[in-house]
Formats: structure tokens, C-alpha cells, sequence
């Protein structure tokens, strides 16, 4: 089970027996773009965060509500936040509830799909640090899908860069910045605003 990775990246997942994908679901999770509708409102932190170990049958009672507060403390919140909603909560922290929540089942794999498009800078800079500690603490692959070129700059080893539904290049993030090939990854680079009132 602790290579599974190795073992799903070669095999179509829409193929997968019902044993496997059970399986590779618990490896697999996800961070989504939007903090505010990713969350349902009528549910508590223990609920989201723990409803994942509660569908995997893998805690609950006090068990539970210690695993939610350990999570949480993980991504920075405070434990006693576990009976609130997410209306009590700004963007960041709700994000940080999105991590908590893809932390929850101790997945090898997370795919990030925009999570820091909808914050601020400031904040955005935070939830980079703390996906990047969370990564090296806990060995975790990120697929981390994004549009602003200088996250995926800060947070990458390798990009793939996507035109038009397919995969125009790949490459370890400094060749791609420092040499891109294909057309459309040039255009991309060349649109980046260069912080200089002289250019």
C-alpha cells in the first residue's frame, strides 16, 4: 500500500476494480480552488475535516474529534475552532480548512486545483509556505494546477504546460522558465509583467 503510486501511474484509474479505487481514493485527495463553496456552511469543522475518516470508517467518537483537532493544529487553526462554521472564517482560514481536510485520510497525493487563486497576495504567500512544510513533512506529491505563473515557479520541480486540452511540454522548472520550448509557453512567459517601470 505504501507504493501504490508507483503502482496507479501506470494504470488507467477509470479502469480500476472496486478494491483498487477504494484504495487509490484514500491516497488520492484534493484542495479546491473556491474556500467559500468548496465548504458546506450547515456543517462544523469536526464535520468537514472529519468526514472523510467517518466515511472510512477509520474514527469517530472522541477519536475523532482528537484526529479533526490534530488536523487543524497542523494547518495553523486553533483546536477549539472545531465546533464552529465556516461563515466564522476568513478566505486563508478557510483554505487552511480545505488542507486539513484533503490531510485527513494521510494521502501520498494531492491534487491542488487553484488553491490560492481566490486570496489575497499576502495570503496566498502563506498558504504556499504552508502547503511546501506540510509536503516535507509528510512526503506528499502535489499536482498543483495553476495559471499564475510565479506560484507555479515558487511551488514546482516539474511543470507540464497545457494548450488547448493537451500537453504541450514538460520539464524540471528552471529549464521551462530559462528555456521554454514550445510556442505557446513562450507566449505565456512573455506575458508575465516584469516589475520594472522601465520595461
Amino acid at each position: 500500500e505504501g507504493h501504490c503510486l508507483v503502482f496507479y501511474s501506470y494504470k488507467d484509474i477509470q479502469k480500476l476494480e472496486k478494491h483498487e479505487l477504494k484504495t487509490f481514493r484514500r491516497n488520492a485527495q484534493m484542495i479546491f480552488q473556491d474556500p467559500y463553496s468548496s465548504l458546506n456552511p450547515r456543517m462544523t469543522l469536526l464535520q468537514i475535516v472529519g468526514e472523510p475518516l467517518t466515511l472510512n470508517k477509520l474514527a469517530r467518537g472522541q477519536e475523532l474529534e482528537d484526529r479533526v483537532a490534530h488536523l487543524l493544529s497542523l494547518v495553523g487553526l486553533r483546536p477549539e475552532y472545531i465546533r464552529r462554521y465556516p461563515h466564522a472564517f476568513s478566505g486563508g482560514q478557510r483554505q487552511r480548512i480545505g488542507v486539513a481536510r484533503g490531510l485527513a485520510l494521510n494521502p501520498q497525493f494531492i491534487v491542488c486545483d487553484e488553491p490560492v487563486s481566490a486570496l489575497d497576495v499576502s495570503i496566498q504567500a502563506q498558504t504556499l509556505n504552508l502547503l511546501q512544510d506540510l509536503q516535507e513533512e509528510f512526503e506528499l506529491t502535489y499536482l498543483f494546477v495553476a495559471h499564475n505563473l510565479s506560484v507555479i515557479e515558487h511551488i514546482s520541480d516539474r511543470v507540464a504546460v497545457m494548450y488547448v486540452g493537451k500537453l504541450v511540454e514538460m520539464a524540471n522548472t528552471d529549464e521551462i522558465f530559462s528555456h521554454p520550448k514550445h510556442p505557446y509557453t513562450e507566449a505565456l512567459m512573455s506575458a508575465v509583467p516584469t516589475p520594472d517601470p522601465d520595461v
